[in-house]
């Protein structure tokens, strides 16, 4: 039976001293790597379109600015088993202060605490009554594109903590190591690819996303480890999606608070080029 590491690790086998291998594989994460459903396909999600709100229910809205667009739906019971403690039924829902109704004046990011209301995880238990919701006049909706789902190995980046803790030589910071060499990354990136995901370690286009959100609860013994990706969405043109120059938007939630199902308490931040 093939493996979810199989395709990374063949690369790090060929490319790395074995015992590098070795440990590098065991840092690999699964993740649920999302991507256009094509016909036969479980679609479990989407990009876009309107989402579906407890009845009820308003849509966010970010007090003083304004409402927060609807970026992707996920349905938690087609996603494959994962090594985080995700609801097994339900729909987490995506919003994000995009820009639409200040013409980009007001960035959301974790260098300003007091914005982290323009981004919004939603969790709808299974069975409750839903009504698709009508986005509001200030907003344009993406466009629709239908997700599937495929497990697939994720590695942490570079300054990740638990790859530091790896390989790193506090003797020598500046060595040079194996997992940097360029032809290893080359042939990692081919078979990685970039995605939208849930869980698994966080595709990075600058530093490690957990440095990021853990500096929000400004306690300098927070451990950045204890932060876990929900979700990343890539900038994506068949959805109209574009975060900055090519960015990528990514939330990230404590064990804890995923496992008591506290969604508000998930931690948005974005990198781009």
């Amino acid at each position: 039976m093939t493996s979810w590491r199989d395709p990374m690790a063949a690369v790090a086998r060929e490319h790395l001293p074995e015992d590098v291998a070795t440990t590098w594989i065991n840092l690999l994460r699964p993740a649920a790597q999302l991507y256009p459903a094509a016909s036969g396909d479980t679609v479990v999600g989407q990009l876009g379109g309107e989402p579906n709100l407890p009845d009820g229910a308003e849509w966010p809205w970010w007090e003083d600015y304004g409402p927060l667009a609807f970026v992707a739906a996920v349905d938690c019971a087609h996603l494959p088993p994962l090594d985080i403690e995700l609801p097994t039924e339900g729909t987490l829902l995506f919003f994000y202060w995009d820009g639409q109704v200040d013409d980009g004046d007001t960035v959301v990011g974790t260098w300003e605490p007091e914005t982290q209301e323009g981004a919004r995880v939603i969790y709808v238990p299974p069975g409750t009554p839903t009504t698709v919701a009508t986005t509001p006049e200030d907003l344009e909706p993406y466009p629709v594109v239908r997700l599937a789902a495929r497990l697939a190995a994720t590695e942490p980046g570079y300054d990740h903590p638990v790859r530091r803790a790896a390989f790193h030589d506090p003797d020598d910071p500046d060595a040079f190591h194996p997992t940097s060499d360029d032809d290893f990354v080359a042939a990692l990136n081919k078979v990685r690819g970039f995605r939208h995901q849930i869980g698994g370690h966080a595709t990075l286009i600058q530093g490690p996303v957990e440095f990021e959100v853990a500096e929000l609860a400004e306690d300098p013994d927070v451990d950045p480890e204890q932060w876990l990706l929900l979700a990343q969405i890539q900038s994506d043109g068949d959805a109209a999606m574009m975060w900055g120059d090519l960015g990528t938007l990514y939330w990230l939630i404590r064990a804890e608070d995923l496992a008591a199902r506290d969604f508000d308490a998930a931690a948005f931040t974005w990198q781009c080029s």
